[in-house]
Formats: C-alpha cells, structure tokens, sequence
C-alpha cells in the first residue's frame, strides 16, 4: 500500500462533493416522492422492480441479494415485510431445497404498475431534465466506469464473503 496519500485535487475534489451531494439529495427526494404517492419506500419498489423484470417474476434470494447489494439477512427482513403486505411470496426452491424463492404477487405488481409513472417523472425531473442529451450519455458512460472498477477492485482485493449480498 501506497505510504503517501493520493490527495484529491480540486477538479476532483469537486466533482467528488458534487456526488456525495446530489446522491444523497437524490435518494431523500425518491424516497420522499415514493413514500408520498405510492406509500412505499425506495428500497422496497427497487426490490419489486427487480422481481417484476425476473421471468416469471421470480427470483432466488441469494440472487435478488446479490442484484439490490444488500445483505441476505436485510433482505429476509425486507420480503417478511412484503410478504406481510401481500406484495411478495416467499417459496422454497423447487430446484434446491434449502433455497428460497421471492415472487411478486400479483398485488406487488399493481402497485409497481401505479407507482411507476409519478416515479418515472419524478427521475426525469431530477435527473435528466437538468442534463442535456450528451451529459445523459457521459453520465451513463461514467456510471458503466466507475461500476466496473468497483467490480474489479471487488474481484482483485476482497473476499468475496465481506460483500454485503454474499453475508448472512
């Protein structure tokens, strides 16, 4: 490891505070407009989206884990939780027994269904109504960069057991 520290310099610095502010902004106003017009938080549509884009929207846990990069145990909390409310079924896997299934209920699909445009508009107002049509692309560029670096500092120095969607 590198004894002297690779200090940010003032472009970075920027462009760095810049992130930590409008992700943090960004989160509270999704969660907010969500919390608001769906009565769902951002988390919960994000883990139901994610099952209604699974074939046959069903996806095994393990693996919705790894997609939300959650823990296990958050998300046993969060689809107990959704289960409670009629938007999720947990199944045993058919295909493994000691695995488990998240489904989404045709309830959880309705509300993905009446939430989806005020949260579509609300991402467009947030987002990309501020950005022109080429800092959509950079951003989507820089997205696709910063993730795959992660990716690779994830593969080249952790264990994979740390990873949050890998613990229990």
């Amino acid at each position: 490891m590198n004894a002297t520290p690779r200090w940010l310099d003032a472009d970075e610095q920027r462009a760095w505070m810049a992130y930590v502010e409008f992700s943090t902004l960004l989160g509270d106003y999704l969660n907010r407009q969500l919390r608001r017009d769906a009565g769902t938080t951002h988390a919960d549509y994000t883990l139901l989206a994610q099952l209604s884009s699974a074939p046959d929207q069903v996806l095994g846990m393990s693996e919705l884990a790894r997609r939300l990069k959650i823990t296990r145990s958050r998300l046993t909390h969060a689809v107990n939780r959704l289960a409670e409310a009629g938007l999720v079924d947990r199944r045993e896997d058919p295909a493994d027994g000691r695995g488990q299934l998240a489904v989404l209920t045709d309830e959880g699909m309705t509300l993905l269904e009446q939430a989806a445009p005020g949260h579509v508009e609300a991402v467009r107002r947030a987002v990309f109504d501020a950005l022109s049509r080429e800092q959509v692309r950079q951003l989507a560029e820089i997205g696709e960069a910063i993730g795959e670096a992660l990716h690779g500092v994830e593969s080249a120095e952790a264990d994979p057991a740390v990873l949050p969607w890998r613990r229990r």
